[in-house]
């Protein structure tokens, strides 16, 4: 059975023979390895096209930046599946990442998205972020890349996300449109909410010129590598077992008696 187009039958990433291995256009052994850092790298096998120095020092700080944040869902369900299945630590990582959505950490996807809708409004950007709010609002949606349960200040990394944009004159339309949404909340909802890690990302990334598609493939990198650390240091600190044991304590049990009462 056919399903979906069938007249596109080509790769434009890799190729190769005998003797090479070519990669985006270029050699893997004499022009890549041994030449290019791993963000230029990851930037050229995306894009197709090599990260300007500018554009390198973006993409670096944004992987930084949404790796590593303590024991978050993400880290729980990588380690408690490594507890449970010390034999497969592919397992344990993919564990983790298939918990990148809408909600945490692959919320700077949801965030791109938005921005970028609402860029595409043209007119006044104040009234076309303000109409967008309240269409979200109406929906009872959270405001994507707004608000932290820890950082209610503020998100320290996103301030230096958008400062090091600024400071590499790397501000487009997609940050503009950030601060614009971030001005208007407090009158199209009643109050301020602060700009949060995956608020910065995905404006920063679009702004920089990552393609809007792969945003979520940033926040799946960067956790990989954290999540690799994790399962290292469970190999010698295991705490996967004390925090099942803790979730246990921690829930009650409901039967459902009282449901009729």
């Amino acid at each position: 059975m056919r399903i979906g187009k069938q007249d596109n039958a080509v790769t434009s990433i890799c190729t190769s023979d005998a003797t090479s291995i070519t990669v985006r256009g270029m050699d893997l052994c004499s022009e890549v390895i041994g030449h290019v850092d791993f963000t230029s790298y990851f930037w050229l096998l995306v894009t197709g096209t090599m990260p300007s120095p500018k554009q390198k020092a973006l993409a670096d700080a944004v992987l930084c930046a949404i790796a590593e944040h303590g024991l978050v869902p993400s880290v729980v369900a990588t380690r408690m599946t490594y507890a449970a299945a010390p034999e497969a630590f592919h397992g344990a990582v993919a564990a983790g990442l298939l918990g990148c959505g809408s909600v945490v950490l692959g919320s700077a996807e949801v965030a791109g998205k938005f921005y970028a809708q609402v860029v595409a409004e043209g007119g006044d950007p104040a009234a076309a972020a303000t109409a967008a709010i309240r269409a979200l609002r109406a929906e009872k949606k959270a405001i994507p890349g707004f608000g932290h349960p820890q950082h209610s200040g503020g998100d320290p990394r996103a301030h230096r996300l958008l400062a090091l944009a600024k400071e590499h004159g790397m501000e487009g339309k997609h940050i503009a449109m950030l601060r614009t949404i971030e001005a208007v909340l407090p009158e199209a909802i009643g109050r301020a909410l602060p700009i949060n890690v995956n608020g910065a990302i995905p404006a920063v990334m679009l702004d920089a010129g990552f393609p809007l598609a792969a945003l979520k493939g940033i926040s799946l990198l960067a956790r990989t590598a954290s999540l690799i650390a994790h399962l290292q240091e469970e190999t010698e600190r295991p705490i996967g077992f004390i925090m099942s044991g803790a979730a246990a304590e921690r829930i009650g049990f409901d039967d459902g008696s009282a449901d009729g009462d």
